[in-house]
């Protein structure tokens, strides 16, 4: 009983048994009394026959009293004991009831002994002719009919109440599969169909995302508890789904504070770049647009000072006072803000400690100050340590750019230095030793040819040191007006055509931005001492500048149809080819000066270019990886 309540399908399974039973056994039922009632038509007709030989008898009888003849008296015998037979027949016998006491055995048992003790032995006597009235006797016989008619109308009757007994067997068979059926049905109903159309009704607000609906099933069958587990399901999900939009809107507004913040990188990256060596005016906005948008702050900045070994601060927002070593006291872009914060220094605050480092070099520390009630998740970490690493590539920029500054004023120094030494020096010096030469000339009153000689040698000598000192001049004033060598190197030729009276040759092929500024006024420093070589000496009619880049090497040549060189030598006195020289050993190339096949002059510088990097890559260091994401806890 306990499994029927619990479970739909065992009953459903009892109620399919329950009609299965009550069919098989109306089948069973219908097959016995059929099989019961097999003989009863039978034992009607061999009843019927015995009212029919009955009459025979008596016909036989009344023959026989006209007639008494042998055959007549053996036709009455016959019939006698065809009745006799008839009356012991098995069809009728087994047709019988087997019960004693039913009136159909008793008039069964009332018939054959009213035959075998009364009226068989008067028939025998009758035919024997031993004083028997026949009248008498077949007014016995007549009454043996009637109680034959009694007897068959009990069979017919009997067969009739069998027939009756199955068709209310069958009606209350049937009537009770009704009720089983009638049963099932209300069960399927209510306890199938009704929780099935919850559960669907469940599943379809599920799937338009309301989990508010409940099937609220009651009972401890299978679709109960399967209604009461889709409720649990529901209301978890309801949770999660809940959890979820609320993770996502969190999500979704840490997406758009990240967003924001990285246009303020972005934005600020042109500042920092773009704002010379002003970093508080360029970075003290970005820092404070971040502020806003991750809701932290103040934000100090200081950079590490290799020498002392210390740090000195630089930068800090929403602060009330100029850092220490401010620089520029026309700057405000520290002190904007009315209300300045100061979380820094209280139980409420807690800072956050990021190095502002390139590779291994360590280049100071960006302290964020933010609420302890705020806590920093990973991607505002990852959007801070991008910002130091902004900050990182701009100090570094501007360190590299002052130092490369001081080293090209440097380079220039030593340059002019070099090109004094080696030109105008030389001829000052030569005209020192000419000056001693003409005062000891003089002491010694020598002749005024003799003197003449050393005047007309200190002329010649001012006029190359001013020659030369004019040169210098003009390599000092030179300058790249164009955007690369290439308008340098066409402003040249054009200048140059019109001094020789004839248009010079150009054949440029080099990538854009190959060569640095340094390299790029040796090469236009070469070429321009060529072309002046052949306006002075080659009295050529034609000039050509090749420069072209070829195997990873620069590849310089001015070509003339003048007289040459006659031993492919330097002329005297003339220092070009010397400078052109060292100019191709600063750039580590190597320069050649020969006479063309066809005539004239080739002039060919050829080097490497060397591009020059202001940040260089270098091995990161452990300590500055794990100082990058550490945390300093304690304010102050």
């Amino acid at each position: 009983m306990k499994l029927l309540q619990r479970s739909l399908v065992a009953r459903i399974v009892a109620s399919l048994l329950a009609i299965s039973a009550l069919a098989l056994i109306s089948i069973v039922v219908t097959m016995v009394m059929a099989n019961g009632s097999r003989g009863d038509a039978a034992a009607i007709n061999v009843a019927g026959s015995l009212r029919m030989n009955t009459y025979q008898i008596v016909a036989a009888l009344q023959r026989y009293e006209r007639q008494p003849e042998p055959a007549q008296r053996e036709r009455v015998e016959a019939l006698s004991e065809r009745f006799r037979e008839r009356l012991a027949n098995p069809r009728l016998t087994k047709a019988l009831p087997e019960a004693e006491d039913h009136p159909l055995q008793a008039k069964y048992r009332m018939l054959q002994a009213r035959w075998d003790e009364a009226l068989a032995p008067q028939v025998t006597r009758a035919i024997a002719g031993e004083g028997v009235e026949v009248e008498a006797l077949r007014q016995t016989l007549d009454d043996l009919v009637g109680d034959i008619d009694q007897m068959v109308t009990q069979l017919e009757q009997n067969s009739e109440a069998k027939i009756r007994l199955l068709s209310v067997l069958q009606i209350l068979f049937l009537a009770l599969t009704a009720v089983v059926v009638a049963i099932a049905l209300y069960d399927i109903r209510h306890n199938l169909v009704a929780p099935l159309h919850q559960l669907v009704v469940l599943a379809r607000e599920a799937a338009r995302h309301n989990f508010h609906y409940r099937t609220r099933l009651k009972g401890r069958d299978e679709l109960a508890l399967l209604g009461r587990t889709f409720d649990g399901m529901a209301e978890e999900l309801a949770a999660s789904y809940a959890a979820l939009e609320n993770r996502i809107s969190q999500k979704k507004a840490e997406l758009e504070r990240s967003n924001q913040v990285m246009q303020v990188l972005h934005d600020g990256s042109r500042a920092l770049y773009g704002g010379g060596n002003d970093l508080c005016a360029s970075a003290a906005p970005m820092l404070r647009r971040i502020e806003q948008v991750l809701d932290i702050g103040p934000i100090r900045l200081s950079l590490h000072d290799p020498v002392d070994d210390r740090e000195v601060p630089i930068l800090a927002t929403h602060s009330p006072s100029r850092p220490t070593y401010c620089r520029d006291h026309d700057c405000h872009a520290c002190l904007l803000d009315p209300e300045p914060l100061a979380l820094s220094g209280t139980d409420k605050a807690e800072c956050l400690l990021l190095p502002v480092s390139v590779g291994a070099t360590l280049l100071g520390t960006l302290e964020v100050w933010y609420s302890k009630d705020h806590t920093l998740t990973d991607s505002t970490r990852r959007l801070l340590n991008a910002l130091t690493d902004q900050l990182a590539t701009a100090v570094y920029l501007q360190r590299r750019i002052e130092e490369q500054q001081q080293v090209t004023l440097m380079n220039e120094r030593t340059i002019i230095a070099r090109e004094l030494h080696d030109s105008l020096a030389q001829s000052l010096s030569y005209l020192k030793m000419q000056v001693a030469r003409l005062e000891r000339m003089q002491a010694r009153e020598m002749p005024r040819e003799a003197q003449t000689a050393v005047f007309g040698e200190l002329r010649t000598g001012l006029d190359s040191a001013y020659r030369q000192l004019r040169e210098l001049l003009t390599t000092f004033r030179l300058k790249l007006e164009g955007p690369g060598l290439s308008s340098a190197m066409r402003q040249t030729t054009e200048e140059f055509a019109e001094r020789l009276g004839f248009p010079v040759e150009l054949h440029f092929d080099v990538p854009p931005h190959l060569l640095n500024p340094n390299e790029d006024i040796h090469v236009l420093q070469v070429v321009r001492e060529a072309l002046a070589n052949i306006h002075k000496h080659a009295r050529a009619h034609w000039a050509a500048v090749t420069v072209r880049f070829q195997h990873a090497r620069l590849h310089v040549m001015v070509e003339d149809d003048g007289i040459g060189l006659p031993d492919d030598g330097s002329p005297p006195m003339h220092y070009g080819l010397v400078i052109m020289r060292d100019r191709a050993d600063t750039l580590g190339g190597e320069f050649t000066v020969c006479n063309r096949q066809a005539g004239g002059t080739l002039v060919e510088l050829a080097f490497s270019p060397k591009t020059a990097r202001l940040i260089t890559k270098q091995p990161a260091v452990p300590d500055a990886a794990a100082l990058q994401h550490g945390q300093r806890d304690s304010p102050g």
